[in-house]
């Protein structure tokens, strides 16, 4: 475990949980013995309704949804034409591919994996040709303008825009919900759909304009689009299960905090941490976030006996923040650190 940051700091935790279980001989050799072929086994669903964008003159944003039935996925692989240039955890469902050339095509593909590394039929092959670069490029596009929007049920939402008159140069329209970018279409777009939203929820979205050199324009007015309550109650949002301990280290104390992440449908890629009721730190997952349950040590001072309520809460594939955990109050370790 990393020593973290002070808690007034933003810390990045690049420490994961791995909740695979590998396959033993003997179960291997038990499907033999009932003349069930490991390889016959069920493989996870090709992914559905694969896109590829060009963002910029060197990168291609990749989109796709989850494909219906198969075995459980544990994470996606992305192909340019044969060969694979990255693996994301289960709960994406977009990425960027960066490195590429200008005024160049490619094919993307998509495919499925399960906990023991079985992959899924590949998606159809998305083309792609990214522009051309232009030399020396600093100037931003303009903004899009008269954003607007309407629900589309409890979990989507429509966005239309105006683009700017002089957007011959502007390559793809990203949307954003706070601070996050969740969605992005090509720059001949003036209509977007969001899906992955939330049951009765307000959503204020934001739209920037990018051009071939990465330039991005000012923010759009936003639009603000509240969800109906759909049938069903919504998933809980809060990280489930949270626990806290202390222990002494390095001249010290610390949190010791554990969690199971919410039920989201996919990942949460940050954590909000709360002391006394207030603000301290964010937790950002330096590479995949944690499938099973996760860990994190947070710096709470020097003073042993010392008495500290903590909660968490998840930032949610929609941009939103979820619901804070249940409050736990912890006395910091006596001893020597």
């Amino acid at each position: 475990m990393s020593r973290p940051l002070p808690f007034r700091m933003e810390d990045v935790a690049m420490r994961r949980t791995v909740g695979f279980t590998a396959l033993t001989c003997a179960a291997v050799l038990a499907l033999a013995a009932c003349g069930t072929d490991p390889e016959e086994a069920e493989r996870p669903a090709t992914p559905a309704r694969v896109t590829a964008q060009a963002g910029t003159a060197t990168s291609v944003h990749v989109m796709w949804s989850r494909g219906p039935g198969g075995a459980d996925v544990s994470g996606y692989a992305i192909y340019r034409g044969s060969t694979k240039v990255k693996d994301v955890s289960a709960g994406q469902t977009m990425t960027d591919i960066t490195g590429l050339k200008p005024s160049t095509s490619y094919t993307f593909t998509v495919r499925a994996k399960d906990a023991s590394g079985q992959l899924s039929p590949g998606s159809g092959a998305k083309p792609v040709r990214t522009p051309a670069a232009v030399a020396a490029d600093t100037d931003a596009p303009a903004a899009p303008a008269r954003l607007s929007g309407r629900s589309e049920g409890p979990r989507a939402a429509d966005l239309t825009w105006e683009r700017p008159k002089n957007d011959e140069g502007i390559t793809s329209y990203d949307v954003y919900q706070g601070d996050s970018k969740i969605h992005s279409v090509g720059g001949d777009a003036s209509t977007a759909r969001i899906t992955l939203l939330r049951p009765g929820t307000r959503y204020r979205f934001t739209l920037m304009a990018r051009d071939a050199a990465g330039n991005a324009s000012a923010a759009s007015s936003p639009v603000e689009i509240t969800t109906p309550h759909g049938p069903g109650d919504d998933p809980d949002t809060a990280p489930r299960d949270f626990r806290a301990t202390s222990h002494p280290a390095d001249g010290g104390r610390y949190l010791d905090l554990s969690w199971t992440p919410p039920r989201t449908g996919a990942d949460a890629p940050s954590y909000q941490i709360y002391l006394g009721g207030k603000f301290a730190t964010t937790l950002i997952w330096g590479g995949e976030a944690p499938q099973g349950r996760a860990t994190y040590s947070v710096y709470a001072g020097k003073e042993a006996g010392a008495t500290y309520r903590v909660k968490i809460r998840a930032k949610l594939p929609d941009g939103n923040w979820g619901r804070f955990s249940t409050e736990e109050t912890i006395t910091t370790a006596p001893g020597r650190p």
